[in-house]
């Protein structure tokens, strides 16, 4: 039977991964002009409330199973978290992207660098961690850029495909 309260039309066949929200941001549109430059993340779509600005961001490769990161800049006075601490992710929380070539890795930290938004110089760390950089956008949450993680080879491995 159909849900009549439904918006939408299309769902996942099942349980999905879909987003992860950051931290409400200071300033959505420099937020999502940094993304845009710093990842392959773009603009997908926005939203408004009478609480909040908002965007979703993701892969337009990834158009079967999509993933986005949601960013939200709360309207003055309207923050429904009001009281609670807002704390970007890091040092540790990060948000992990693989890219294809190590140079990959340098050239985005050099970027990073020249922006004065690199957090941790490109490195090599133990498996499964791989050649990685941090970078911390405009309100200070960690985007890793990592180089031979393996986690693609690891779902292969484990899950097929």
């Amino acid at each position: 039977m159909a849900d009549a309260q439904r918006t939408y039309q299309i769902f996942p066949e099942e349980q999905r991964w879909t987003h992860i929200a950051l931290p409400p941001v200071k300033d959505l549109e420099s937020s999502i002009t940094w993304y845009e430059k710093h990842t392959h993340l773009k603009l997908l779509a926005r939203n408004e409330s009478d609480v909040a600005r908002g965007a979703w961001l993701g892969d337009p490769t990834q158009t079967s199973s999509p993933f986005v990161l949601v960013l939200a800049q709360f309207l003055e006075g309207k923050d429904p978290f009001r009281g609670a601490k807002h704390t970007p992710l890091g040092p540790f929380a990060h948000i992990g992207i693989e890219v294809k070539e190590k140079s990959k890795v340098d050239e985005i930290a050099a970027l990073a660098e020249s922006e004065g938004c690199l957090a941790l110089a490109p490195h090599f760390r133990p498996p499964p961690v791989g050649y990685v950089c941090f970078v911390r956008d405009p309100d200070g949450n960690v985007i890793e850029f990592s180089y031979d993680q393996g986690v693609y080879e690891k779902a292969k491995e484990v899950w097929g495909g």
